[in-house]
């Protein structure tokens, strides 16, 4: 077990370091200017310098993007078992879910001020309009891709239609729904982050993308490569979240999760 945790976590350890220490050496021989790129051992002073600063605007964003990620998880399935379930459904609502992934979210973002106000109301709507869409496409793409041998011998047995669904389809489609949640996690901080571009707060109230914005405007650059670093960590921590929660629930039955153990 031990080994066999050793041999995931450390090569990409590794590599970190590697790629760290290769980045120190290059600032410190090229003498590359602060502002422009900051060495790793400044980004880490700034770092615990503004520790306190910087852990409350993780918790504002980390707040809002669950928030987002959580309603793009529940309404993702519901709509995703809506389209599968029949034609018409799909014709009147997918196309709907196509414009969401499709319009910028820095062009809707201020109409998400004017309805929802400043705060983390429109933080967490601008997280959601951008994670709810892979959630739909693969819950769909897992409730179409069930045995349709299973399917008729379910009908064979006059099961109804809630049977089919709940017993049939969706632990069926629970591997697929998850790889769309995994893509929502990291997208859900991306556009918590864009969406504190416009609709955050300034001062204690501030998140991650506000922070970013000020140190960027102040050429504060080693706080701005540390609030970055801090963001990545917060998708990194969520995406690990729906992984553990995927192997919890598919570890004993499917080739997916039984690969990742061995």
């Amino acid at each position: 077990m031990i080994r066999r945790a050793a041999g995931r976590v450390l090569p990409p350890l590794l590599a970190f370091l590697a790629a760290n220490l290769l980045w120190e050496t290059a600032v410190r021989v090229f003498d590359v200017p602060a502002y422009l790129l900051p060495a790793p051992s400044r980004i880490l002073a700034a770092l615990v310098t503004h520790a306190a600063t910087l852990g409350r605007a993780l918790l504002v964003t980390g707040h809002a993007a669950l928030l987002g990620f959580l309603l793009s998880a529940l309404l993702g399935v519901v709509a995703g078992v809506a389209i599968a379930s029949a034609r018409w459904v799909q014709r009147a609502v997918y196309p709907f879910t196509v414009f969401l992934q499709t319009v910028p979210l820095v062009a809707i973002a201020p109409l998400l001020v004017v309805w929802f106000g400043f705060g983390i109301a429109p933080v967490a709507v601008a997280a959601f309009i951008v994670s709810v869409f892979p959630v739909i496409v693969n819950t769909v793409t897992g409730l179409r891709s069930v045995d349709p041998a299973l399917v008729d011998l379910f009908r064979l047995y006059r099961a109804s239609w809630a049977a089919r669904l709940f017993k049939l389809r969706l632990p069926a489609a629970l591997p697929a729904i998850f790889a769309g949640l995994r893509v929502a996690a990291g997208l859900a901080v991306i556009g918590a982050v864009v969406g504190e571009f416009v609709a955050s707060y300034a001062g204690d109230d501030a998140g991650i993308g506000m922070l970013a914005l000020t140190y960027s405007r102040e050429s504060h650059t080693d706080r701005l490569f540390a609030a970055v670093g801090l963001a990545s960590l917060l998708g990194l921590a969520l995406f690990g979240a729906v992984s553990l929660a995927s192997w919890l629930t598919l570890h004993r039955w499917h080739a997916s999760e039984q690969e990742q153990v061995r």
